[in-house]
């Protein structure tokens, strides 16, 4: 959805510098995962989950900016900050199953 918007929200899509950046972070979440996993170990995992919850709040942090410019609707700034919120939720949740593991 993200980058639907960036892409046919013609404001939005004119500010490289926003875009680019809310792009980089929202990869960043997924890309810190895999990375975390592929280490092999719990506490690696856990290293790299913290890394893309921060990645999560970077791409929520962005979205105000975005709804304040007016890039997009309180609507789809509701929609895609819940959707980070539960993904924040998801990684909390991995990591505190890793660290009872």
């Amino acid at each position: 959805m993200v980058y639907d918007i960036t892409n046919f929200n013609s404001e939005f899509n004119k500010d490289f510098g926003l875009k680019e950046q809310i792009r980089r972070a929202l990869v960043s979440i997924m890309s810190n995962i895999a990375e975390g996993f592929a280490k092999k170990t719990d506490k690696e995992f856990i290293r790299f989950l913290h890394i893309a919850l921060g990645s999560t709040s970077e791409v929520q942090s962005q979205l105000y900016v975005a709804f304040d410019l007016c890039y997009i609707s309180e609507k789809e700034f509701k929609e895609l900050y819940d959707s980070a919120a539960d993904t924040a939720k998801i990684i909390n949740g991995f990591i505190r199953y890793l660290n009872n593991n």
